[in-house]
């Protein structure tokens, strides 16, 4: 069993399965709503468990995205195949989880590539750098 939330609380998800694998959409759409790409993972409606109100967008004929409408976390996106794609962000603690693809990456913005190796710092730029 996972948990999730949003940052103010007023959200919360119960996931009582597995989820499938973490995927990185570079769509328009992510990059738009979440400011860089989403990661997320699909899990059948039926294992899903809300509590709080999630506000809606219907962002296309084939998917809505669910977000807080208080702190503005983006939660979910409703695809209309029965599934939620959980964001892998909102998720609590460890997730033991891996990425395994990237979709819509001819989409990505210009700035990153995938696999570059950057530096990595264990909290801000003025902190220690550590192992990616």
């Amino acid at each position: 069993m996972l948990t999730a939330s949003c940052l103010c609380g007023d959200i919360r998800l119960r996931i009582d399965a597995k989820p499938g694998p973490v995927t990185a959409c570079h769509c328009r759409q992510c990059r738009k709503i979440t400011g860089h790409h989403s990661a997320a993972v699909p899990v059948p409606w039926a294992l899903v468990e809300v509590t709080g109100q999630i506000t809606w967008f219907d962002s296309s004929p084939a998917a809505r995205r669910g977000f807080c409408g208080r702190c503005g976390s983006y939660l979910i996106r409703e695809g209309y195949d029965g599934l939620a794609y959980v964001f892998t962000g909102a998720i609590d603690g460890a997730t033991g989880l891996r990425m395994d693809g990237h979709i819509f990456y001819a989409d990505k913005g210009d700035y990153y590539r995938v696999g570059e190796v950057l530096r990595c710092y264990a909290t801000g730029r003025s902190g220690p750098e550590i192992a990616p």
